[in-house]
């Protein structure tokens, strides 16, 4: 018992404290880089960022935000995703990934290794 206690909180911490890392905070007119620029310029780190993957967007707010996918410059792909829900969007190694928002909102973004 005396080992449990201490290890099951240490547990709890270490699972709060890494799934906080992918819930963000989008203000009014904000459009925000999750992935694909590099090191120091993405607000996500995707651990597949090298290879195909899977970005899993859930809008945790009450408004719409816009889900982009770009590369070079060039929108691939572009959708709404209204509050409560989840989807799921495939990346490619020079994909880059933004929320754009008009209203405040919440979003949650979680990576997955692509599987054919």
């Amino acid at each position: 018992m005396k080992v449990f206690l201490p290890t099951l909180l240490f547990l709890l911490v270490l699972t709060s404290c890494g799934s906080s890392d992918s819930i963000f905070e989008l203000d009014p007119q904000q459009s925000m880089l999750m992935t694909g620029k590099g090191p120091g310029q993405d607000a996500a780190i995707n651990p597949y960022t090298n290879e195909k993957s899977i970005a899993v967007v859930t809008n945790l707010g009450d408004t719409i935000f816009n889900v982009r996918i770009q590369q070079d410059g060039e929108i691939l792909n572009e959708t709404s995703l209204l509050p409560g829900v989840t989807r799921e969007f495939t990346l490619d190694p020079k994909h880059e990934l933004y929320l754009d928002s008009e209203q405040k909102s919440r979003s949650k973004v979680t990576f997955k290794k692509f599987k054919e």
